[in-house]
């Protein structure tokens, strides 16, 4: 028999917790930080590297996939794990959130979402059930609810009846999925900024019942203080014995913040992307490898690090490599930040599982409060 989706929770401190995700294809400690390997890929990275990090879940995009090649292309060549060479669990997200940021190229209405390409201008449609459709077929473990996503800020009216439109979707969403053991479905939480709002979708999405529960419609502008605002009340909506999602976040002050107030789960391109223009995170700050100040610095990127970048390179010549365009520059600078994003999860874990969840958040703040270190 099939091993069923299911979430242990382990401890808590405050409102951090830190628990397991068990699925058939492995465990997910939570917290959990899932590099984006939005089309079969995290970019500059082999996926034995990025599991070298300590990722244990990916996360892969619905819209590009159907897209390129296409999810019955990667159906027929055995689903995305064998497809992308990695055997551990992967989310899909539904392809709303790209979708509707296709503006003037997109017409939204009660069925779904039909749109046009950003690759060659072809038009196809997006429903709840063809998401489900798309997401089965590339074999996530993780499955999202079709949701639309508003970008804030946007008047209460657009965004209580979007939010209404998401619920009515979630629930074509899970008859679409159906019964999957050693599957999940994640609903999504929307209302923006609006209390009443959140609450409302919250009790929509337990009624109709999930194995795990996103917080939806943040990171879309709104900035931190609102973003945290909100997540002081919006996860306490959500079942205690599920886990709790927060979606596209974020930098590191970001997913602190986040788990401080009960989310278990985050995903987000920075790091990678960050990686291949140059910027870097450390325990003390962003770090901007292209400046001129880097380049006679034999020091390594951070010396406390036991990332192949900062164990075997200097500051010079990683200056140097993304100075001269090298691909090198992208591969080592991605590792080193998807590492380091890692050893964040890594470290809330033990303080959680210890109770000293506070000291660790204060220790945190202050070494990133010193800055980078002056040069030699």
């Amino acid at each position: 028999m099939t091993q069923r989706f299911s979430f242990d929770l382990h401890a808590t401190d405050g409102k951090a917790r830190t628990g397991v995700i068990h699925t058939p294809r492995g465990e997910v400690r939570t917290p959990a930080f899932m590099p984006v390997g939005t089309a079969a890929t995290v970019k500059a990275m082999m996926p034995e590297s990025v599991r070298a990090t300590g990722a244990d879940i990916l996360l892969g995009n619905t819209y590009h996939l159907m897209l390129r090649p296409t999810a019955e292309r990667i159906d027929r060549l055995g689903g995305l794990h064998k497809f992308m060479n990695w055997d551990r669990p992967i989310l899909t997200d539904s392809g709303g959130f790209q979708v509707m940021s296709l503006a003037g190229l997109r017409k939204l209405t009660e069925t779904g979402v039909t749109f046009k390409s950003h690759i060659d201008g072809s038009k196809h449609k997006l429903t709840p059930e063809r998401s489900m459709e798309i997401q089965r077929l590339l074999g996530s473990d993780i499955v999202m609810c079709f949701d639309e996503c508003p970008a804030l800020p946007a008047d209460r009216a657009r965004i209580a009846e979007s939010m209404r439109l998401s619920m009515r979707w979630a629930d074509r969403s899970r008859a679409a999925f159906g019964d999957r053991p050693g599957h999940a479905l994640f609903g999504i939480m929307q209302g923006g900024l609006e209390r009443d709002l959140r609450e409302e979708s919250a009790e929509a999405l337990k009624q109709i019942g999930f194995e795990g529960y996103a917080v939806g419609g943040l990171a879309v502008g709104e900035g931190q203080e609102a973003m945290f605002g909100c997540l002081d009340y919006a996860p306490d909506f959500l079942p205690e014995d599920k886990p709790r999602y927060l979606m596209g976040v974020g930098k590191p002050d970001d997913i602190v913040g986040a788990v401080a107030r009960g989310i278990d789960m985050m995903d987000c391109v920075l790091p990678s992307r960050s990686g291949r223009t140059g910027q870097v995170f450390t325990r003390h700050g962003v770090v901007n490898i292209k400046n001129a100040r880097h380049a006679d610095d034999p020091r390594p990127l951070d010396e406390h690090c036991s990332c192949p970048a900062c164990s075997n390179y200097s500051r010079a010549y990683l200056h140097h490599v993304f100075r001269a365009n090298e691909m090198i520059s992208g591969m080592l600078l991605t590792w080193h930040n998807l590492h380091y994003f890692q050893e964040i999860m890594g470290g809330m874990r033990e303080a959680i599982a210890a109770g000293t969840f506070d000291a660790w958040q204060t220790q945190f703040h202050d070494q990133r409060a010193q800055g980078d270190i002056e040069p030699l």
